[in-house]
């Protein structure tokens, strides 16, 4: 808002400490400007100074400054004109994601943070302990942790067992789609996997439904309803955000909104899409073979060249590449798993129908030298009455950068944690 000032202005006396950073209280009448960078400016009659800033030592100056300077002042960013509109559509979506959920009628369930088990079985989990203890000067001592036969010994711990962060609310929320149908979860998860990438985080927001009596085609359905819904969502009432990122941060993604927002989206199953690739005669910098995961580079081709910027949806991967309870498809080699891939982004969304077969899921657990006992009660879903069920998960960050365009999935979130660092 442009503030127009005379001398005559109650307060005028206090202009000269009125610097960037300064917060203040104005009262005047709205009026149509004659600037053209604006349609109404603030005509003041008084003025007051809340709280002064230090033009020598505020951080942040008058001038364009790099997302990465502005990460070391995470504390101060909100208040420049990206991330507040960051914050803003980042909000939107938030809204957009339980409405769509709470309208179509899922079930809000709130999974717990602290966990005892591995849902992606990958073991990059961050423990929960009260074993260090910090009363000691300088910090715990290696050897006061209680330990037997060369390990630690968990059962003197909290939990009385090894407990982790979460990396997912999935299993926790088919316990309830078990009961109530149709659930989802959205809440903070963490990895501990060391990778300082535009891509990574160590804590990030995750959008988990589940859907009982369901199978992929189910799932698929759901996720593509739920992101048309939300891209909508922000395009209708957030256009002034909208219009900011379509001029300074990403040209066009207004235009790559709403082609997601009303196109169709192409299937293709994982063998398919491996042919697709070997056939382009691309050459990409990770290898293209069956069996292999996709690369970003892969997905982003397909989505962005091969269909030109729809959103593409990849089913049937081979299992030996997905999670232990993924339902294995008929051909013994592949299954119901699914893969929705976005311009600019590449997977935004990963899903699968659920394993409701006892007897196939204990042998998958197996197969990933993962513990039967840590997992009774998610076998417990398949002893007694159990149903086909299907659910994704969507990392929101990732989302607020689709949504976005920026770049760094470090300035989807206020606070960003990663390797060596967790300030503010």
């Amino acid at each position: 808002m442009q503030c127009v000032l005379t001398p005559e202005t109650e307060g005028y006396d206090q202009i000269d400490s009125i610097n960037t950073g300064a917060s203040v209280l104005v009262d005047g009448v709205v009026a149509s400007s004659q600037g053209g960078k604006q349609k109404v400016e603030l005509k003041v009659s008084k003025i007051i100074v809340i709280g002064e800033s230090d033009p020598t030592s505020f951080p942040i100056q008058k001038k364009r400054a790099s997302r990465e300077f502005l990460r070391t002042v995470a504390h101060l960013r909100p208040r420049t004109n990206t991330f507040g509109a960051v914050a803003r559509v980042r909000n939107a979506l938030a809204y957009a994601t339980h409405k769509f959920f709470q309208d179509s009628g899922f079930i809000w369930v709130s999974s717990p943070i602290i966990t005892a088990s591995d849902c992606e079985g990958a073991g990059e989990q961050f423990y929960v302990t009260t074993l260090l203890s910090n009363s000691a000067e300088g910090g715990c001592l290696v050897n006061s942790i209680p330990s037997k036969d060369g390990r630690v010994d968990w059962s003197q711990d909290f939990f009385c067992k090894p407990a982790f962060l979460t990396v997912s609310g999935q299993l926790n929320g088919e316990t309830y789609a078990s009961a109530l149908s149709d659930i989802y979860t959205f809440g903070p998860t963490f990895r501990a996997e060391n990778s300082n990438t535009s891509r990574h985080l160590a804590e990030f927001w995750m959008i988990e439904p589940e859907l009982a009596f369901a199978d992929l085609n189910d799932d698929m359905a759901c996720a593509s309803a739920y992101l048309q819904y939300v891209v909508k969502y922000i395009l209708e009432n957030c256009k002034e955000d909208m219009v900011f990122f379509d001029t300074w941060v990403e040209k066009g993604i207004i235009d790559r909104l709403n082609n997601v927002a009303e196109k169709n989206f192409v299937q293709m199953s994982y063998s398919d899409a491996i042919k697709l690739l070997i056939g382009s005669n691309k050459k990409f910098e990770f290898p293209v073979k069956w069996g292999l995961d996709l690369q970003s580079e892969h997905e982003r081709y397909i989505t962005e060249v091969a269909f030109g910027g729809s959103p593409v949806i990849i089913r049937d991967y081979p299992k030996e590449i997905k999670a232990f309870y993924m339902r294995q498809n008929d051909d013994g080699k592949t299954v119901a798993a699914m893969d929705l891939l976005v311009p600019g982004v590449g997977e935004l969304i990963g899903g699968s129908q659920r394993e409701e077969r006892l007897d196939y899921l204990e042998g998958r657990l197996d197969e990933s030298n993962l513990n039967k006992d840590s997992y009774w009660w998610y076998l417990d879903l398949r002893r007694y009455g159990s149903v086909p069920h299907a659910g994704f998960g969507l990392g929101f960050e990732r989302l607020v950068q689709f949504a976005t365009g920026i770049d760094n999935i470090r300035d989807a979130i206020p606070f960003p944690r990663v390797p060596g660092s967790a300030e503010f």
